[in-house]
C-alpha cells in the first residue's frame, strides 16, 4: 500500500468540494449573508432603541433569545458528549459523521451565548459578569462551563484536524499560495510518523474523555439555572437529566439532517451511507423514548401534586398554547418514535424527516418551558396592560434569531471549504488496519 500515492488521490478527490463554488452555492451564502445583514440592523436597532423593540416586558423578561440560547448551547454539549462517544470508544462508523459532529459542536456554542447577550438590557456593563462575579449565582458557573467547553472543544476539533491539514500541505500543490501557506501554519509540522500518530491518539482520546464529562457537567449547570429558582415549572429535581437527554435527543436530530444535506449536494453517497442513517435513526428512537418518558413524567407530577401554581401553569398550557403543546410533546414525540419504530419506514429520507420533526418539537418544548412559566408568576402584576402579561416575538427578535442559523450555516459551509467534510487521515487510517489484518491473514495461513 503506497500511502503517498493514496493521499494524493484523495486530495485530488476532495480538491473540487475545496476549491470550487458551483452557481446554486454562490446564491445560497448570497441568501444566508442577506439574512445576517437584516440581523445586524435589527441588532443596532435594539442596541440604540432598547428592549422595547421586542417582545419582553415586565413579566415576561425573557423569550426567544433565550430559547435559541438553550437549543444551540444542547446542540453544542449533545455534539461534544457524541464525539467523545465517537473517538473514545473508536466507532466503527465514526469517520463518516465525526467532522461534521464536530464542527456543529464548535459553531453551535460560539453562536449560542451571543443569544444570551441580546438579553441584556445593558450591553455597556457586560464586562461586570467578569470584573464582580457572585459565585453563588447559577449564571456565574454557566459562563464558566461555557467558556471551558469552547476551549476544549475548540482545542478538540484543531486535534482531529491536524492529520488532514498536513496531507493538504504535502499534496496540494496546484492550490493557491495562500491556501498552501495556511496548511503548513496549521499543520505545526505534523509528519504522520508512527511515533506522532500515536501520541496525538492517545491525546485525542484523553481529551475526548474530557469533553464527554465537561458536556454533562456544561449542560447540568445550564438545567440548573431554571430549576434551582422557585418558579413553577422550573424548580423540578429531574431537570439536569431532562436536559442532558433532550440536548441529546436535539443533537442526534441535527447531524442526520445535517448528513442527509451534505449527502445530497455533496454528492458524498459513497461515504455516508444508509447504514450510517439507520443507526442514528435508531439511536434517535432510543432517546425519542427517553426524552418522552422524562416529558410525560414532568408534566404528570404537576398535573397529580394540585399545587395551585402548578395548576395555573397547566391550564395556561392546555389553553393558550394547547396546540404548541400538542406539536411539542405529542407530535414531536410520537411521530419520530412511529417513523423509527418500524423496520419498512427506516428509509434515508423517512428518518431525516423524523429528525426535523423532532427539531421542531424540542424547540416549541424550550418555548413552553420559558414563556408560560413567566406568564404566570407568583406575584401577578396587577391592573397591567395586555402586552406586558403576554409574550409575542417582534421582527427584531425573528430576524436576529434566523440570523443565528444562517450564521450557524455559513460558517460551516466555509469550514467545509477550508478542510474535507470526510477526514482524509480517517479513511487511511482504516485502509491501513485493513491492509495489515489482511497481511497478517495471509502470514497466518502460510504459517
Amino acid at each position: 500500500m503506497n500511502l503517498e500515492n493514496r493521499k494524493r488521490e484523495l486530495v485530488k478527490e476532495f480538491s473540487p468540494l475545496l476549491e470550487k463554488t458551483t452557481k446554486v452555492s454562490k446564491i445560497w451564502m448570497g441568501i444566508l449573508v442577506a439574512i445576517i445583514l437584516v440581523g445586524i440592523y435589527a441588532f443596532f436597532l435594539q442596541l440604540f432603541k432598547g428592549h422595547e423593540v421586542t417582545g419582553m416586558r415586565d413579566n415576561v423578561v425573557w423569550g426567544v433569545y433565550i430559547i435559541n440560547f438553550i437549543f444551540f448551547v444542547c446542540l453544542s454539549y449533545s455534539g461534544a458528549f457524541i464525539s467523545g462517544i465517537l473517538h473514545f470508544y473508536n466507532t466503527p462508523w465514526k469517520n463518516s459523521v465525526s467532522r461534521i459532529v464536530e464542527i456543529i459542536t464548535v459553531l453551535s456554542l460560539i453562536i449560542g451565548p451571543i443569544f444570551i447577550l441580546l438579553c441584556i438590557g445593558r450591553l455597556d456593563r457586560l464586562h461586570y459578569l467578569f470584573l464582580y462575579p457572585r459565585i453563588q449565582s447559577p449564571i456565574t458557573w454557566d459562563i464558566i462551563a461555557i467558556m471551558t467547553d469552547l476551549v476544549g472543544c475548540f482545542i478538540y476539533l484543531y486535534l482531529t484536524f491536524i492529520p488532514d491539514l498536513a496531507i493538504l500541505r504535502d499534496h496540494s500543490e496546484d492550490a493557491p499560495k495562500w491556501r498552501q501557506k495556511l496548511y503548513k501554519f496549521l499543520a505545526i509540522g505534523y509528519q504522520d510518523t508512527t511515533e506522532q500518530r500515536e501520541t496525538l491518539h492517545k491525546i485525542t482520546k484523553t481529551m475526548s474523555a474530557m469533553i464527554i464529562a465537561l458536556a454533562i457537567v456544561a449542560y447540568s449547570v445550564l438545567a440548573w439555572i431554571f430549576s434551582l429558582t422557585l418558579q413553577p415549572g422550573w424548580n423540578s429535581s429531574i431537570f439536569a437529566p431532562y436536559f442532558i437527554i433532550a440536548g441529546l435527543y436535539s443533537g442526534i436530530s441535527v447531524i442526520i439532517l445535517a448528513m442527509y444535506l451534505i449527502r445530497k449536494y455533496y454528492n458524498l453517497e459513497h461515504y455516508i451511507r444508509k447504514v450510517h442513517f439507520v443507526s442514528a435513526g435508531i439511536i434517535l428512537l432510543i432517546l425519542s423514548l427517553l426524552y418522552g418518558y422524562f416529558t410525560f413524567s414532568e408534566y404528570f407530577s404537576r398535573w397529580f401534586s394540585h399545587k395551585i401554581h402548578d395548576t395555573n401553569l397547566l391550564n395556561t398550557l392546555f389553553t393558550r398554547y394547547f396546540w404548541q403543546f400538542v406539536l411539542a410533546n405529542y407530535v414531536g414525540v410520537l411521530v419520530p418514535v412511529v417513523i423509527l419504530f418500524f423496520k419498512k419506514f427506516r428509509t434515508i429520507k423517512s428518518i431525516t424527516f423524523a429528525s426535523v420533526i423532532a427539531i421542531l418539537g424540542l424547540w416549541l418544548n424550550r418555548y413552553l418551558i420559558v414563556v408560560p412559566t413567566l406568564e404566570t408568576p407568583y406575584l401577578p402584576i396587577q391592573d397591567t396592560r395586555e402586552e406586558f402579561v403576554h409574550y409575542t416575538a417582534t421582527w427584531v427578535e425573528w430576524s436576529l434569531s434566523f440570523a443565528g442559523v444562517a450564521a450557524f450555516i455559513l460558517f460551516f459551509i466555509l469550514i467545509m471549504k477550508l478542510v474535507p467534510i470526510i477526514p482524509m487521515s480517517g479513511i487511511i487510517d482504516q485502509e491501513r488496519e485493513a491492509f495489515n489484518k489482511k497481511g497478517n491473514a495471509k502470514q497466518t495461513i502460510t504459517e
